[in-house]
């Protein structure tokens, strides 16, 4: 018989875990997370009850609506962490099993990915031997997000499910920022971090409520933005990516946006 929660003792061992759902049908997981309780067993119940459509819901909903074999496959990988250590293991395990063709329903790739995420040891030796980014052959901005990936990542590590399964840098990047009217020929926005391209993003066009828009005005806020963007395609990253702009930059200089080196 399939258990759909754990007790209460079972929860006080268990403190924080890292889990995998399995359709039935294969031997590979469509999701890797993270959680402490019953956190486990959320996911079908919102697919089932809630009125929003996801990768990972579509999924579930998919293998519930068959007539055999339609009880999603819940395994615990790693128990008994702390937040912190289930917060990294997670990462690994979404970095490794996208890369191995997984086809995970998580968004994007697994946190933390700026530090110490998964790298070919060519991206490696790149990283701490940062080639100068001297030149810029697209229209770009390129963002600072120091302070902004500190917050994202305190939060995510609070397992906080507005970030479950999200690329921690887009987050970081994406908004709020101010920025006049040079944003609009912007076709890539470059997320530099410590003085390291960490990331490059396409700007691209997102129809919200009848209206095509690259950026956006981000609600609550008067005179700040944000954008629409994809990974960049490899031929573009390979131009920015690891490379650091350090030697561009002015001590004490305190705005994150700039559009040129």
């Amino acid at each position: 018989m399939m258990k759909n929660s754990f007790d209460e003792k079972t929860i006080h061992k268990l403190k924080a875990y890292v889990y995998a759902l399995f359709d039935p049908l294969e031997n590979r997981p469509f999701y890797i997370g993270k959680g402490r309780g019953n956190r486990v067993f959320q996911h079908v119940e919102g697919a089932l009850t809630e009125d929003k459509e996801s990768n990972k819901y579509e999924k579930i909903r998919e293998i519930r609506a068959r007539a055999q074999n339609n009880r999603v496959k819940h395994t615990v990988i790693r128990h008994g962490m702390s937040d912190e250590v289930a917060f990294e293991v997670e990462s690994a395990l979404i970095d490794l099993a996208n890369r191995t063709g997984a086809n995970l329903t998580n968004e994007v790739t697994g946190h933390n990915s700026i530090e110490n995420g998964m790298m070919s040891t060519d991206d490696i030796a790149r990283k701490y031997n940062a080639l100068p980014l001297n030149e810029l052959n697209h229209s770009v901005v390129i963002i600072n997000i120091n302070k902004k990936y500190k917050l994202v990542r305190d939060e995510a590590l609070q397992v906080n499910p507005k970030y479950s399964g999200k690329d921690l840098i887009y987050e970081s990047v994406k908004q709020a920022w101010v920025i006049g009217k040079r944003r609009d020929a912007v076709e890539y926005v470059l997320a530099e971090y410590k003085g390291i391209i960490v990331e490059v993003y396409e700007v691209i066009e997102n129809n919200i409520n009848g209206k095509t828009e690259k950026w956006y005005q981000v609600s609550g806020f008067k005179n700040r933005w944000g954008f629409h963007g994809i990974i960049a395609s490899n031929d573009i990253r390979e131009e920015y990516l690891n490379k650091s702009i350090a030697h561009h930059k002015k001590r004490g200089a305190a705005n994150p946006i700039r559009f040129s080196l």
